[in-house]
This record gives C-alpha cells, sequence and structure tokens, in this order.
C-alpha cells in the first residue's frame, strides 16, 4: 500500500492548508455573527455573506470541486489523494461548503455525474458545479426503520408522461438551505419486485407543488444552518425524465453513492478530531489549577496520548480504504469501508469528549466548536447507516467462509 500523495495532491495541501489559516479560520466568527444578526424569517437559516466571499476566493485559489474525481468536472484525484484534502476541511464546519465540496451536494454530484441524462446534467448537475444552488438528499423516513433501506415506504408511481409520489422524508439534509433548489428523493416504484429492484431516485424541484417542509430537526439543541428537515410529498407530480437512470436502480446508485460519501465523513472527522487535540494541548498548557498547568497531569497526558494514537489508527485505516477503492473498486473495500465508518466518527468522539473535559465549562459552551463538533460527530454515528449495521456487514462477511464450511 502506498499512502504517499501525488505531487498534485502535495500542492492542493499547501495551498488548501493556507486558504484555511488566511481566509477560514478568520471567518468562523464573522460567519455565526451573521447567522445570529440575521433574524427575521428566515432565522438562521440564511447565506452569510461571508460564505459567498470565501467561495470567490476559493474558486480563485483553484480550490473547488477537489472530491470529484473526473477532470473535466473536477480536480481528477483519487480517493487516496482527495482522503488528505477532506481531512483539512473538516477542520472547520464552514470550510466544505466555502470549497464546494459539503455534503450532501457531493454524492448528490457524483450520482448525477455518474448516472444523469444530458438534459439532467445540464439542469442540475451544472449549477451544482458552479456552486449557484445547493441541493438535498431525501432517504430516511419518520415511520419505518430507514437503516434498513429496503423498509423504505414513499410511493413513486407513474402516470402517464409523469411520475407521482406520496410519502414522508426526514433528516432531508441541506432541505432548508436558502440555496437550496432540488432534492434527489429515493422511493418504491416496483414494490412486488426482487427486494434490491425495488427502490428507484428521482429529482424533485424543491417549489414543486406538494412539497411541504414539515419541520427542521435540531440536533442536541443545534439547527444546522443547511437544515435536516422533515418533508411531506403529497401527489407531488414530476416529469418522467426525472428519474435518475431506470426504475429499480435506486438501491444500486444509493451504494455507488455512499462509498465514496463514507471515505469523505471518515477524514472529515479525522480533521475535526485533530483540531480538538490541538485545542486540548494549548488549553492544558494555559490553565493552572492547585498551583500547576493541567498538562502536567497524568490522566491529561494520558489523554492527550491516547488521542494521538486513536487518531493516526484511523487515518491509516481511512486510507487503506480509500487506496483499496482506487485500485480494486468500491466492492472490495466494502469491509475496510464499513470499518472506517464505525471507527472514525467514535474515535473522534472520544478525543472531543477529551478536549471538553480539559476545557471544564467552556468546552460545552458556544465560545469553542467542541460543543458543535460533538453533536455534529455523534449524529454521524447515525448517518449514511447506523454503527450496528456495519458491523453486522463486517461480521457477516468475516462468518461467510467459516458457514460454507460448516455446509
Amino acid at each position: 500500500m502506498d499512502f504517499q500523495p501525488s505531487e498534485r495532491c502535495t500542492e492542493l495541501i499547501q495551498r488548501l492548508s493556507a486558504f484555511m489559516d488566511e481566509h477560514v479560520y478568520p471567518a468562523e466568527a464573522t460567519y455565526e455573527q451573521q447567522l445570529r444578526e440575521s433574524g427575521g424569517a428566515g432565522g438562521i437559516h440564511i447565506q452569510p455573506p461571508i460564505m459567498e466571499e470565501l467561495k470567490t476566493r476559493a474558486r480563485e485559489a483553484g480550490l473547488w470541486n477537489m472530491f470529484l474525481p473526473d477532470e473535466g468536472h473536477g480536480a481528477g484525484l483519487s480517493n487516496t489523494d482527495y482522503a488528505p484534502l477532506a481531512e483539512i476541511l473538516g477542520r472547520s464546519h464552514i470550510a466544505s461548503e466555502a470549497c464546494n465540496c459539503s455534503a450532501p451536494d457531493t454524492g448528490n454530484m457524483e450520482v448525477l455525474h455518474q448516472f444523469a441524462t444530458p438534459e439532467q446534467k445540464e439542469r442540475w448537475l451544472q449549477p451544482l458545479l458552479e456552486g449557484e444552488i445547493r441541493s438535498a438528499f431525501a432517504m430516511t423516513e419518520p415511520d419505518v426503520a430507514s437503516s434498513d433501506a429496503t423498509n423504505i415506504a414513499l410511493r413513486i408511481e407513474r402516470d402517464g408522461e409523469d411520475y407521482v409520489l406520496n410519502g414522508r422524508k426526514w433528516w432531508t439534509s441541506n432541505a432548508l438551505h436558502p440555496h437550496c433548489r432540488i432534492m434527489i428523493v429515493m422511493g418504491k416504484t416496483q414494490p412486488d419486485a426482487p427486494t434490491y429492484t425495488q427502490q428507484s431516485q428521482i429529482l424533485v424541484p424543491m417549489d414543486t407543488p406538494g412539497v411541504t417542509i414539515m419541520r427542521g430537526l435540531p440536533v442536541f439543541g443545534y439547527q444546522d444552518h443547511e437544515g435536516q428537515a422533515e418533508v411531506d410529498f403529497s401527489d407531488v407530480r414530476v416529469p418522467a425524465g426525472n428519474l435518475i437512470a431506470r426504475e429499480g436502480d435506486g438501491f444500486m446508485i444509493a451504494q455507488a453513492r455512499l462509498g465514496p460519501g463514507r471515505i469523505h465523513h471518515c477524514m472529515r472527522s479525522i480533521g475535526a478530531a485533530e483540531r480538538a487535540l490541538e485545542a486540548m494541548c494549548r488549553r492544558a498548557v494555559s490553565r493552572v489549577t492547585f498551583g500547576q498547568p493541567i498538562a502536567t497531569r497524568g490522566n491529561v497526558q494520558d489523554w492527550i496520548a491516547e488521542s494521538r494514537i486513536e487518531i493516526e489508527m484511523a487515518r491509516l485505516l481511512t486510507l487503506k480504504a480509500a487506496w483499496l477503492m482506487d485500485t480494486v473498486g468500491n466492492r472490495h473495500a466494502r469491509t475496510e469501508i464499513a470499518a472506517i465508518k464505525v471507527a472514525a466518527p467514535n474515535i473522534a468522539l472520544k478525543v472531543v469528549d477529551r478536549a471538553i473535559q480539559v476545557h471544564g465549562g467552556g468546552g460545552v459552551s458556544d465560545d469553542y466548536t467542541l460543543a458543535w463538533a460533538y453533536a455534529h460527530l455523534r449524529t454521524l454515528r447515525l448517518a449514511d447507516g447506523p454503527d450496528e449495521v456495519h458491523k453486522l456487514s463486517i461480521a457477516r462477511r468475516e462468518l461467510a467462509p467459516y458457514l460454507s464450511r460448516e455446509v
């Protein structure tokens, strides 16, 4: 396994790190202030002007669409080369959007790039690539256990030249972003078909009649700027040409979408953990208790050491998964992708929790980024499949050779 970054990746790491230092980190406080001061009907779901400034600067710096491996539209990087860049972006909650590399747009753009018709690409992919609009992904449902995607119940029924959607989704990521214009919705077109060909994915513009945003869902009291929405679909009619690929391809598309997305999530988690470890170290040497810096305490030194060990383990496992995806394909990297999706958020949570403890009361306040990071990372243990589903998948593959011997 060769994890040595390419020359191009090394150069992008340097440029992105400089961009973060010069523009992103200093803009974080301004971003939060502009959200707080927005008020009005939009609440926090407005686009802070500072974000549009950052997007312009990122494009000028050539730090745009770095996630997309297609050289015609993105940076043309391998998964292994994008991994350290995603880690850097994960150090700030505003960096990914600034570089047009934020979920769920990344996954949606990958889906459209791989499966969309030329007309769909022109109408939706191009403005997403340009950062002119944002998008949402609607898969999880409130009335079924969506960790088993075969449970999805929203109906997508053909009616002449249209499809009609009926059902309800929640945790529809990005649906409340003021620039969100399109959703990719997963539902059932063929309930009587074999299990994994019942589902389809279809493009639904946000302003389609019958689409109702019921509410935004807070996470530990935090309302994401992008929003996690509960969305009702009542006789929502869209042209048949909005279907992505063919009827019954929804599960296959979801699997193709989730492989790279999980790697991106994991590397961003490692970036968040690295920043938390840095904050923990700074706090430990600057705060004095009972006459000595906190850094002299054995338990704090243990937390710092454990954090470094765990971060390095997570990074290496993620790089291995990315390397396998590049060399043998996503299918043969399934165990590693599932493993890192469990390991990275859990490890990052541990590191952030330790950093919060070292910060004392400040750690659970909004004066630092730690409380927000904890809420986000805890959510990530559920997003793109909960830990238990990934562990089940790993265990089945580990047991398979032994079960076949028994037979």
